[in-house]
């Protein structure tokens, strides 16, 4: 509550003081998990979210996002500033964008007799197999922000609808944390829904139930418009190809915070340097930086990484999955998602908690956890000509 206050009033130093004993109490945490766990105290708070995965892990990954993401940031929006895409936007009702995104859903396998899609004012994910809820917020302005939103939060409930039905209610039967989890709603979301393929498909739609047509709608445009890369201050409204960056800027300043090398109260500062460093812009104020994200006040200090982490796993599952069916874009553009769910039913979901994830990634695509397909995918997707 006192983060809400601290954003309403714009003022970090209201918040200051109580984020100071959050951080007292989760050093305290952290050395208590660590010396039960037998780890450094920052890999015992991450071993909370993404278990199995260390600070060198994520460092080695963060230093090989950080040498790549600059220049192709840099280098994607001059192409897409060659041939800027056409907007899409409009007056939408809620109730047809619905049928879009039931429709969708449906081609990816959600099973709309053990499940829901509702509305709520942020997208979420809950239930159990036998009742799995997703929500989206739509907007009638966007058609895509709603649709895109029950992508990401079906693609967890799918996840979470394949784990094994034999080990149920048991430790081995759960998920394999946040980072698997992420990169499940990730593959579909970006990987296999910004794509040329799945614009294909949702043309189509757009156009029966949105009634829509003209050059803006048309398979082009609307990938660009699906794929545009910019600059922003907020980590919610980050593209695909920045959102990385607003991560290792969190993961950098907890671990410092946690260290004791940075005190709470140069927070703003520090956080205000590094994103002029890192993407060129200065936020104007607290809630613009430091103030925009609950993570801290309610103590999660380890998450943030696995963010990044679900996009590195699920570009790395995408490049096995299309090497193992290589007509995949055609099934997509056809509005077929039975040969991804079949894959990830095999690979992923029906894994559980047996395997850490690095085992898990070693077993599904032949290679340890790595950076490179993620960065692969990147290139290929942000640096072909507009």
């Amino acid at each position: 509550m006192c983060w809400v206050e601290a954003r309403k009033a714009n003022d970090f130093k209201l918040f200051a003081p109580h984020l100071e004993e959050v951080v007292h109490l989760v050093r305290d945490k952290a050395a208590l998990l660590g010396q039960a766990r037998g780890l450094a105290p920052y890999d015992a708070l991450v071993e909370v979210f993404t278990p199995g995965i260390s600070t060198a892990d994520i460092d080695t990954i963060f230093k090989a996002l950080s040498r790549k993401l600059p220049g192709l940031i840099h280098s994607a929006i001059e192409l897409q500033a060659e041939r800027p895409a056409l907007s899409t936007a409009g007056k939408f009702s809620v109730a047809r964008q619905r049928q879009v995104a039931v429709e969708v859903l449906k081609s990816m396998g959600f099973p709309f007799d053990r499940g829901r899609l509702d509305e709520s004012e942020h997208p979420f994910t809950e239930g159990v197999p036998g009742d799995m809820r997703v929500t989206t917020r739509f907007d009638v302005a966007d058609p895509f922000t709603g649709l895109l939103g029950a992508v990401h939060e079906t693609g967890h409930a799918l996840y979470d609808l394949g784990l094994p039905q034999q080990w149920r209610d048991q430790p081995v039967g759960r998920d394999r944390g946040l980072a698997l989890e992420e990169s499940q709603s990730l593959l579909f979301e970006m990987n296999l829904c910004r794509s040329r393929a799945f614009v294909a498909y949702l043309r189509p739609l757009l156009e029966k139930y949105l009634q829509v047509s003209g050059p803006e709608w048309q398979d082009d445009n609307l990938y660009r418009h699906l794929i545009h890369v910019r600059r922003s201050l907020i980590r919610m409204d980050a593209d695909e190809l920045t959102y990385p960056v607003h991560i290792m800027l969190r993961y950098e300043l907890e671990k410092k915070i946690l260290d004791g090398e940075l005190p709470v109260a140069d927070l703003p500062e520090a956080w205000n340097e590094s994103l002029d460093q890192r993407l060129g812009l200065r936020p104007a104020s607290d809630v613009e930086g430091c103030l925009q994200d609950i993570h801290w006040a309610v103590g999660h200090f380890g998450y943030f990484p696995s963010y990044a982490l679900g996009a590195v796993i699920a570009g790395q599952l995408n490049e096995a999955l299309r090497a193992a069916r290589p007509d995949l874009d055609k099934e997509i553009a056809a509005g077929s998602f039975a040969g991804v769910l079949d894959w990830l039913r095999d690979n992923v979901h029906g894994v559980g908690a047996r395997l850490a994830v690095k085992d898990l990634m070693q077993q599904a695509t032949g290679k340890p956890l790595t950076a490179s397909s993620y960065l692969r995918y990147l290139e290929t997707k942000y640096l072909e000509a507009p």
